[in-house]
């Protein structure tokens, strides 16, 4: 991807022809990182894709949303969200989509883990 014009359109395209909407992405000069909910066409995505580089799936992943008005622009409250989840491997984060909403990929198997420590540090909740 790096120094590549149009390799995102490419991607998406590939998404659009199986009509499989995109939850959540995030994007580096080397990487671009996709969540689906619904792996229907999983297979034949792949198959394109790999002609545009390495393809790597993750399954058992789940999406956690913090949200609250203007999160995202309170200091406070992104110590608190980035505090509270020290301890557990978050594999993607998607902040800045909404001024109201922080999204968290993790693997499935932290989601309760993530959920109540979220809880704790940010609402003092147990």
């Amino acid at each position: 991807m790096l120094l590549a014009y149009g390799f995102l359109r490419k991607i998406f395209e590939v998404f659009e022809k199986y009509k499989t909407p995109i939850d959540m992405i995030t994007t580096s000069e080397v990487a671009v990182s996709i969540t689906i909910d619904n792996p229907e066409f999983l297979k034949p995505i792949i198959k394109e894709l790999e002609v545009l580089g390495t393809v790597e799936v993750d399954e058992g992943q789940a999406i956690i949303s913090v949200v609250g008005h203007n999160i995202n622009e309170t200091e406070e409250i992104i110590k608190k969200l980035f505090g509270s989840i020290r301890s557990i491997p978050i594999r993607m984060v998607s902040y800045g989509g909404s001024r109201h909403n922080i999204s968290l990929l993790v693997a499935a198997e932290h989601k309760i883990q993530l959920l109540q420590q979220l809880n704790k540090g940010m609402f003092g909740l147990n």
